[in-house]
C-alpha cells in the first residue's frame, strides 16, 4: 500500500510540474496579450502570446530556418492558440462570419497571408485541424522601415469596423472587419 501511495504522489507531482511548466513557465517568454476593439457597437477581442525576435529570422523560407516558415501554418503567436472574439457578424476580407468565440490562425507568405478563422478554441498552438475552419481569407503583407521586436496585435478604426493589425519584425498585415449589415 506505502509503494502504490508512493507512486500515486509521484505522479501528482510530476504533473503540476508539467502543468506549470507548460502554462507558467513557458509565458516569461512569451506574455500574454489581448488586444481589443470596442466602437459603433463592435466588440472584437483577441487574447494571444507574444514572442520576441531575439536577432531570429521571423518569416522566410525552412532552408533560412525562419521561425515561421512561409508557406505553413502558424498559431498566430505562441503557447496557446490565438483566440478571437466577434460580438456581431462581420465580414474579414470578403467573406462572412457569425458573432462567436474562434481560433485564429494564418499561413504567411511574402506577399500575402491567409487568415484561418477555425472553430476549434482552447487548444495548444500545436495543433490544427483544417476540417474545422469557417473561413479563410488572403490579405496582402506588407514590409516595413521599423523592426517589431515583440509580435503585436493592435486595431485601429474605419467606418465601418476595424482594421486588425498584426506586426512583428519587420513584416505587417491589416486584415479589415466590416460589420455585416
Amino acid at each position: 500500500m506505502k509503494i502504490l501511495r508512493f507512486v500515486f504522489i509521484a505522479l501528482a507531482l510530476l504533473a503540476s510540474a508539467f502543468i506549470y511548466f507548460r502554462f507558467y513557465y513557458t509565458k516569461s517568454f512569451s506574455p500574454s496579450s489581448t488586444a481589443s476593439f470596442s466602437k459603433n457597437g463592435l466588440d472584437v477581442a483577441v487574447d494571444y502570446c507574444q514572442p520576441s525576435k531575439k536577432g531570429r529570422l521571423i518569416f522566410g523560407t525552412e532552408q533560412q530556418k525562419a521561425l515561421v516558415p512561409y508557406g505553413k501554418w502558424w498559431r498566430t503567436g505562441a503557447n496557446e492558440a490565438t483566440v478571437i472574439k466577434f460580438n456581431k457578424n462581420v465580414i474579414i476580407g470578403d467573406k462572412p462570419l457569425k458573432a462567436g468565440t474562434y481560433t485564429l490562425f494564418t499561413i504567411p507568405t511574402a506577399n500575402d497571408w491567409t487568415i484561418i478563422i477555425n472553430n476549434e478554441v482552447g487548444q495548444w498552438g500545436l495543433s490544427y485541424d483544417p476540417a474545422k475552419d469557417v473561413l479563410k481569407t488572403q490579405v496582402p503583407s506588407f514590409l516595413k522601415n521599423d523592426v517589431q521586436e515583440m509580435f503585436l496585435i493592435d486595431f485601429t478604426e474605419r467606418p465601418d469596423g476595424a482594421n486588425l493589425i498584426m506586426h512583428w519584425d519587420s513584416t505587417e498585415v491589416v486584415v479589415p472587419i466590416t460589420v455585416q449589415p
